[in-house]
């Protein structure tokens, strides 16, 4: 069985596929002082809820956007899985995807797979919108290469900042609010967060659309996909698995080269 290793800036996804199929699925808050044997402990706990134990993993692949966690989790892998896992951006990786930038390696390694599970499951060029800790715009051409994108703050990251910088304004929930024009503090500030977010989406993908010449297919993926897919009719398809998928892939392009 793959275990399949996401480590994103807020959270580290883990997932077990026993070929095509997911069997397990677990995450956990990124913690760059997390050792490998904390996330042992956690891990294999968790995968022998559903009968899955360290021996059911033959083969490992990790793509991180945080060095300082790269480390315990390649470790986690060798010392408690007993395998060597492939390493997104690592020497000899194949991703099956050229990335036509100025500079490659700047890329991070969520948004290429997010990319590659794109284009092999959705008809090109596309559009895919990451909400993660940052909101990310990322666009496969129609020959299904990488060719750029646009990154703008996540959502919790702007709600985080207004109520840092803003000495009487509350923390509030993400949710879409009933109205647009707010009767009180708390329905302008979920108007705005929401909404200027629906906006955000529906003005990039415009322009992104118009700037590129050709209709396009949307991708959204992330926590919050599903709830801003609701809101506009920009968004063709919500995928929360694309990650994984794109990890499946990748491991799979590799064994087979």
């Amino acid at each position: 069985m793959l275990l399949a290793i996401d480590a994103g800036n807020t959270n580290v996804v883990f997932a077990v596929f026993d070929q095509n199929r997911k069997v397990g699925s677990w995450r956990i808050s990124t913690d760059h002082n997390r050792t490998s044997d904390e996330y042992a402990v956690w891990l294999t706990h968790l995968m022998a809820l559903v009968q899955l134990r360290p021996l059911d993993i033959t083969d490992a692949i990790l793509a991180s956007v945080v060095p300082a966690a790269n480390f315990h989790l390649q470790r986690l892998v060798r010392d408690h899985f007993r395998c060597e896992p492939l390493v997104i951006g690592a020497p000899g990786v194949k991703l099956g995807i050229e990335v036509v930038m100025d500079n490659p390696e700047e890329v991070g390694a969520d948004r290429l797979v997010n990319a590659i599970a794109a284009r092999e499951r959705y008809q090109v060029p596309l559009i895919v919108i990451d909400f993660g800790t940052a909101t990310t715009f990322d666009v496969v051409d129609r020959d299904g290469n990488y060719c750029g994108g646009v990154i703008a703050p996540g959502i919790n990251l702007s709600l985080e900042a207004l109520f840092m910088a803003a000495a009487k304004l509350p923390k509030v929930e993400i949710e879409e609010p009933k109205r647009v024009i707010g009767k009180g503090t708390i329905g302008a500030m979920k108007s705005g967060i929401f909404y200027g977010y629906v906006g955000l989406i529906e003005g990039l993908v415009t322009r992104i659309k118009a700037e590129y010449g050709e209709p396009m297919t949307v991708i959204a993926t992330g926590g919050l996909a599903g709830l801003f897919a609701r809101a506009t009719n920009m968004i063709d398809h919500t995928d929360a698995e694309l990650t994984l998928r794109g990890l499946r892939f990748i491991f799979e392009h590799n064994k087979a080269s």
